[in-house]
């Protein structure tokens, strides 16, 4: 058996990064050390476990099952070690340099970025925000590793190192071209499972949540085109006659720029929930959990003039 007092951490930081990099010469690049220097640990590390550790693949640099079964735990333990380094003391918004790394997906982007960076700019004027889109795979071991401060998506099964949130629930609507000529008397049930729709997926086939939502009722609605993002799939509809069925904050910010004009569901679907997902090792590091607070504080305020004022919204834009 070996002790971890006789093994070099640092080697685990070589691991990790030949690993992402599937080369010890990008690997040792992305280190800043040498070629040699990363070839030398990468010896250490396979004489403390007896394996290959990687073996070459063409171009690549494969990892063994040893290393595929170690990399996970590995990378939490690299990532708990650097949060000892975000030292609570002297967290300053204002001076703070950070770039934080979110993962959106197109609802949530559109309606939550543009806003925090708003409010963020004025009292973190220095932190940098990039918005990435990470498969869901690879959520868990991107937030893991630390290259992802939070995620936002719909519920989603994680393992219990992953803390999550509710965001909110928010309805959906049906989004359409104004002075519709199929829709002249209002949007039934039987007009939306009988016009084409736009669906908004990365995926090249298969259903979305309100095709899920209307399976479990029994009904199948004609998807007329697939598309990766809502303002496409806007633009879209209002060149059309297809429909889009949408969350009702995203509709409601954005409807006005197409000129398109909002309804209410015919058919009562469950809400669709986002979340806000973190890894437990950033529990504690001032900059996650400042973010997260700006976050919750930011959606209670979008949410406060929709109950007070543009509950109906959907409804009232129908009829007009």
């Amino acid at each position: 058996m070996v002790h971890i007092d006789r093994v070099d951490l640092n080697l685990y930081v070589v691991l990790d990064a030949i690993y992402q990099e599937g080369s010890i010469t990008r690997a040792a690049t992305r280190l800043n050390l040498t070629q040699p220097a990363v070839s030398h640990a990468l010896a250490r590390l396979r004489e403390v476990y007896g394996d290959p550790l990687f073996v070459r693949a063409g171009n690549r640099m494969a990892p063994t099952a040893a290393t595929r079964a170690m990399i996970q735990p590995v990378r939490e333990a690299l990532q708990q070690l650097q949060a000892t380094f975000n030292a609570p003391q002297g967290f300053n918004p204002a001076t703070n340099r950070k770039q934080m790394v979110v993962a959106m997906r197109g609802v949530v982007e559109s309606v939550l970025l543009p806003e925090l960076v708003a409010q963020l700019e004025i009292q973190a004027p220095l932190m940098q925000f990039t918005s990435i889109r990470v498969p869901r795979r690879d959520m868990e071991t991107e937030l893991a590793a630390g290259r992802l401060d939070l995620a936002f998506d719909v519920l989603l099964p994680v393992a219990a190192s992953i803390r999550h949130q509710v965001l909110q629930e928010d309805r959906f609507v049906v989004v359409a071209r104004k002075r519709h000529p199929q829709l002249r008397g209002g949007l039934d049930l039987e007009r939306y499972l009988g016009l084409r729709h736009v669906v908004v997926s990365s995926r090249r086939s298969g259903p979305v949540v309100e095709d899920f939502e209307l399976g479990r009722l029994g009904y199948h609605r004609q998807i007329g085109m697939r598309c990766q993002n809502y303002f496409v799939a806007l633009s879209t509809v209002a060149r059309s006659q297809m429909l889009l069925t949408v969350p009702e904050n995203y509709a409601l910010r954005n409807h006005h720029y197409h000129d398109l004009k909002i309804w209410p569901m015919p058919v009562p679907l469950q809400p669709v929930a986002s979340y806000m997902y973190w890894h437990e090792a950033a529990q504690g590091d001032p900059a996650n959990d400042w973010l997260r607070q700006q976050v919750m504080a930011l959606h209670q305020r979008l949410q406060r003039p929709r109950r007070n004022g543009h509950a109906g919204s959907a409804s009232s834009s129908s009829s007009g």
